[in-house]
C-alpha cells in the first residue's frame, strides 16, 4: 500500500478508528511528522490532540539509525543491537542527555502556555507516520501507560510485522493499515513525504486552541 501523502494516510487511519468517534479520544502525535496527521484524526473523531515527546537515540556515526529511545521523564529503551554498533555506556549517557534537552526545548516551543493534556482515564491514540524500528513508539507507549489511560492505542499507516511484534503488549490495541514484507524506510510508502518543520507543528497546535508564544 502506497499513500499519496500524510494527509491521505491520516484519513484512512481515521476511518479505521471510527469506533472512537464521540468518545472524546486524546490523539497524541509523535513529532514532527505525525502532527498534521493527528490534527486530521482528532477532528474526524471529535477528540483533542497534543504531542507526546519522545526521541530516538542515534547510533554513533549513523544518526538515522535508532538504537533506542527516551521519553520526557528520562526513561530509556535500549535496543538489543546498541552495543554491537559501538554505543557504550558513556555514549548512551551523552546521547540521552542531548535528546532530553531537545525535548525540553520542543515542549517550551510547542505548548508554552499550558502543561501537556492529562491522559489519565482517557482513550489515548498514539499516532506516528510509520514505524521502522519502533523505538520511539515503545518509549511513547511506556510514558503514557504510566499515566493510567483507560485505553491505549497505537495507530500507524505502515510498519514491518516484526516491529509490530515488539509493540504488542505495550498497547491495548494496534491499528496498522499495511505491513509490507519488504521494508527499508517509512518514506518508501509515501508518494510525497516532506519533512514537517517546527513552525508547522506550532501552527497546528495553536489552531487547536493552544496559543503560540513567540
Amino acid at each position: 500500500m502506497i499513500f499519496a501523502n500524510r494527509n491521505a494516510a491520516a484519513e484512512q487511519l481515521a476511518d479505521a478508528l471510527s469506533e472512537y468517534c464521540g468518545k472524546n479520544p486524546l490523539v497524541l502525535a509523535i513529532p514532527r511528522g505525525a502532527v498534521p496527521m493527528a490534527k486530521i484524526i482528532a477532528e474526524k473523531l471529535g477528540g483533542e490532540m497534543d504531542v507526546v515527546l519522545v526521541r530516538k537515540l542515534r547510533a554513533p556515526g549513523s544518526p538515522e539509525y535508532a538504537i533506542g529511545s527516551v521519553d520526557e521523564s528520562g526513561w530509556t529503551y535500549i535496543a538489543p543491537q546498541a552495543a554491537s554498533v559501538g554505543a557504550d555506556e558513556e555514549y548512551l549517557k551523552r546521547e540521552t542527555a542531548a535528546q532530553i534537552e531537545t525535548m525540553r526545548k520542543r515542549r517550551a516551543q510547542y505548548t508554552p502556555v499550558r502543561p501537556p493534556i492529562d491522559p489519565a482515564g482517557r482513550v489515548v491514540i498514539v499516532i506516528d507516520d510509520g514505524l521502522a524500528t519502533g523505538s520511539t513508539m515503545i518509549a511513547a507507549l511506556h510514558a503514557l501507560r504510566a499515566k493510567n489511560p483507560a485505553e491505549l492505542i497505537c495507530a500507524v499507516p505502515v510498519a514491518p510485522q516484526d516491529t509490530l511484534e515488539k509493540i504488542r503488549g505495550k498497547a491495548d490495541r494496534i491499528v496498522c493499515l499495511s505491513t509490507p514484507a519488504s521494508f527499508f524506510a517509512v518514506g518508501q510508502f509515501y508518494m510525497s513525504f516532506p519533512q514537517v518543520e517546527d513552525e508547522e507543528v506550532i501552527k497546528i497546535l495553536a489552531a487547536f486552541g493552544y496559543p503560540a508564544v513567540h
